[in-house]
């Protein structure tokens, strides 16, 4: 089995998926050190990791075909189609989002691109195109990292 966890930047994505990944035995890889590896985008002005979602994808599920128990974790890949099993969407209440984003000393630009792109369900429209209802499991982020946790092993037995 391979899933894909991804949700607006904030929302949680890499503490869900190293939970899932300890409790199912699998092994997560996020969106920017698989780039990384693989030789994949280029940094911008704002020394941004820039990523061509086309060869994200094509690279993405030649490494998917070959391996299996796999967590990919990242936003970008909300926007491209993976050959996973199940698509975990983590959303969060933009105001929870703001609080979170301000904590971890966002840019004022940056946190408000990123509460408003939860605001407007980017990553849940983009998953909504890109892969059929029934591999999609919407998770609303909870107040700890347990609890979500434990809302996503339930929603994933189902």
């Amino acid at each position: 089995m391979n899933l894909l966890v991804t949700g607006t930047p904030g929302s949680g994505k890499t503490t869900l998926a190293k939970g899932l990944a300890k409790k199912l035995k699998m092994k997560t890889i996020n969106e920017k050190d698989f780039a990384l590896k693989n030789a994949i985008g280029n940094y911008n002005e704002e020394n941004e990791l820039e990523l061509p979602t086309k060869i994200l994808q094509k690279k993405a599920n030649l490494f998917l075909k070959k391996n299996k128990g796999i967590i990919f974790e990242g936003h970008v890949f909300s926007e491209i189609k993976l050959a996973v099993d199940k698509v975990i969407l983590l959303t969060i209440d933009p105001e929870e989002l703001e609080m979170r984003l301000e904590l971890r000393k966002y840019s004022p630009q940056k946190l408000m691109d990123n509460v408003f792109c939860e605001g407007i369900e980017y990553c849940k429209k983009h998953v909504l195109r890109n892969y059929p209802q029934n591999k999609i499991i919407e998770i609303k982020s909870k107040q700890t990292a347990q609890l979500t946790l434990a809302a996503a092993l339930s929603a994933m037995q189902k």
